[in-house]
């Protein structure tokens, strides 16, 4: 290649962003080494084996249409998705008993929660979608917690119950920690309410067919061999004048230009030098409240009394479940949802603890449930690589500080990962634009006619 060419790069993590960018630079004759702290790939894609060769997703699960990057993506690999079942009546515990409806709308006050729905499209129609540190008023919201907001907004107390539930399943959020710029945002990059709450047509539509893990365990299929390096976790990221050299506990990796592809509040651990002069986090930036609990049975035995597998619940520590049944029927799988303040209480419990809570709560919702073949627990808090899910949580401050930086290239050093992206920010859509746009950056900076035809 021709003086000032980037023939070498490095790939900081295997998930979701960091193998689509390999895979683009690859396809333009980029040599590429991915390296990842983990001892597999997929980041926050995470696949549990619940029956012989049928998987589920304890981390990234859904997609919809509007994901044309993650559809392109899934048809270039041969993957083929599922529709999520939503068939059957819903239930919901809200104080002492629980109720079974048709359709997913609580038994709640209907005027309070549109009321509160509205008061939250209004904002997210405000919000700058591709420059939310611009929105007028950005400072005042950037500063206001949700849990401020909901105080300030919601009088009803059937929406104040309901808003922090909404955010729990929408960005495993405790509106506490969140600021409310981070709030409309997050809702104007998916889509808006509607289309990231819908299964049928939105946001939730589909599933991977065997599993969203299966993405980057096939983009890591077509790597050279000896181009994925797994548990070999990144420490330091130094620039020089003739290269850039990533420097790991076990040996260091020369090359003209590299991809950080994890998380801000990893991405700002790493010693960088020359240093970078705007934070990739700040002790304001949360993880994503998550803990997501897979109960395995026999069968999809809700589905007899006409249930969907769908609930939602004011008390923990499932706050809502969902039937992610394999859909060749080889097993049940009622997976619940742990968020927000749940999720880190939760987490306080030890494995035993969590099953016998999660098994008992499920038995209270559908109460003719059998006892689980299995209970997996997925605790997205405490993975030391990942630093929660959905994805990082903006606290107060952050978007005003952080977001006109994320995307903007440090000398070599690149930016990646779902949260760099303000399109679909927190979903497998935004990782894996994310990750072309970061290739793509490096083919225009130093090949501009391979970066055009990318």
């Amino acid at each position: 290649m021709s003086p000032g060419t980037a023939s070498r790069a490095v790939v900081i993590g295997a998930g979701l962003a960091g193998l689509t960018a390999a895979d683009q630079l690859l396809a333009a004759g980029v040599e590429v080494v991915v390296l990842e702290a983990r001892q597999r790939v997929g980041g926050r894609a995470r696949g549990i084996e619940v029956a012989p060769g049928e998987w589920v997703d304890a981390g990234a699960a859904y997609l919809g249409e509007r994901h044309t990057e993650l559809v392109d993506l899934l048809a270039r690999l041969g993957l083929k998705t599922a529709p999520t079942a939503m068939e059957g009546d819903s239930r919901f515990m809200f104080g002492s008993g629980g109720s079974t409806r048709h359709g997913r709308f609580p038994p709640l006050n209907a005027v309070a929660l549109g009321d509160m729905f509205e008061l939250l499209d209004e904002l997210v129609r405000e919000v700058d979608p591709h420059s939310p540190w611009l929105t007028a008023g950005a400072d005042r919201l950037d500063q206001l917690t949700a849990a401020d907001w909901a105080d300030q907004h919601l009088r009803h107390e059937d929406a104040r119950l309901f808003f922090p539930l909404f955010l729990g399943e929408m960005m495993a959020a405790d509106p506490a920690d969140v600021s409310m710029l981070h709030v409309a945002f997050y809702l104007r990059a998916g889509g808006g309410i509607s289309y990231l709450n819908d299964f049928e047509g939105g946001a939730q539509d589909s599933r991977v067919d065997g599993g969203a893990h299966r993405i980057c365990e096939l983009l890591a299929e077509r790597l050279p061999a000896g181009t994925l390096r797994l548990g070999e976790p990144v420490v330091a990221v130094h620039d020089a004048a003739d290269a850039v050299t990533v420097h790991t506990e076990r040996a260091s990796y020369d090359a003209d230009a590299v991809v950080v592809a994890v998380p801000p509040r990893l991405a700002q651990e790493l010693d960088v030098v020359p240093a970078v002069p705007h934070p990739r986090a700040t002790s304001r930036t949360g993880r994503g409240c998550a803990v997501k609990v897979q109960l395995v049975y026999p069968e999809p035995v809700w589905r007899r009394d006409g249930l969907s597998g769908w609930s939602v619940n004011a008390e923990g520590p499932l706050l809502s479940t969902v039937d992610d049944s394999p859909h060749h029927g080889s097993a049940g799988v009622l997976t619940g949802f742990v968020t927000g303040a749940a999720a880190h209480a939760y987490a306080t419990l030890t494995h035993r603890e969590q099953v016998e809570a999660a098994t008992a709560q499920a038995a209270r919702i559908f109460p003719d449930l059998p006892p689980p073949l299995a209970v997996h627990v997925t605790d997205w808090l405490g993975e030391e690589w990942s630093r929660g899910c959905y994805a990082a949580l903006f606290g107060p401050g952050d978007w005003t500080r952080l977001g006109p930086h994320l995307t903007r290239p440090h000398g070599r050093i690149h930016w990646a990962g779902t949260e760099t992206s303000t399109e679909f920010f927190g979903l497998m859509e935004g990782a894996v634009r994310s990750g072309r746009r970061a290739a793509a950056d490096i083919l225009c900076a130093t090949q501009p006619e391979a970066g055009a035809r990318s």
